[in-house]
């Protein structure tokens, strides 16, 4: 059954690869199963039978999820899931042939995408994986988006910053050139530039551009 790349026709550059299936399974067996299912499916697989193999990977920033077994030797699959929690481009899939309410809830506290008990039924493993890599990939693009508040953020003038930074928090013209000495007309201009600079169609685009940038991580420093 082939599934359509949730990725596929975006303008992101990031998220226009094929994306990635992680299989962390001790099983061989299963592994190739779940390898052949994956692909299957149209998207690319990378397998490994424990956590410290998985990890020694080098990190790749593209559209991906990550089906992990829990019971793993050495380092468990949820130990392994809080290593990697800050990977929004990689959505945690647990599954586990020895699930129990305490585990599943620790796990989806944890940031899991979903938790699944074993033997899992195809079909849902495949609709988890669909649906995680469509997260991934809003993610991802989420990610260009506020690169691109951030570069042109980078374009204004240390003057036109300081602008931003008090007129996005509500501040009027004459507040603003009170704050920085300068004369409301003056004002006006560096706003006219900073709008056109950073490509806001209105004022309140450009306060909604503020926030995202003062919530990034990190976050760029407008209040």
């Amino acid at each position: 059954m082939e599934h359509t790349n949730p990725c596929s026709r975006r303008p992101a550059s990031e998220t226009l690869t094929v994306p990635t299936v992680f299989i962390v399974e001790p099983d061989a067996s299963i592994r190739e199963r779940l390898t052949g299912l994956v692909e299957s499916a149209g998207w690319h697989s990378a397998v490994a039978a424990s956590a410290e193999e998985f990890l020694d990977r080098p990190r790749v920033v593209a559209a991906s999820c990550l089906v992990v077994e829990q019971h793993l030797p050495c380092m468990s699959g949820l130990e392994l899931q809080r290593l990697v929690a800050d990977r929004r481009e990689m959505p945690v899939i647990v599954t586990s042939r020895l699930a129990d309410i305490r585990t599943t809830v620790k796990a989806m506290k944890a940031g899991a995408f979903e938790f699944l008990e074993k033997p899992v039924a195809e079909a849902a493993l495949l609709r988890s994986i669909k649906l995680a890599i469509k997260q991934a990939c809003d993610e991802l693009d989420e990610v260009v988006r506020i690169r691109e508040l951030e570069r042109r953020w980078l374009t204004l003038s240390s003057r036109e910053r300081e602008v931003m930074r008090l007129i996005v928090t509500g501040r009027l013209n004459k507040e603003v050139g009170a704050d920085l000495y300068i004369s409301e007309i003056t004002v006006k201009a560096h706003r006219g530039s900073v709008m056109r600079k950073m490509r806001a169609r209105s004022f309140a685009q450009l306060i909604g551009m503020g926030a995202d940038l003062s919530s990034a991580t990190p976050p760029l420093q407008l209040q």
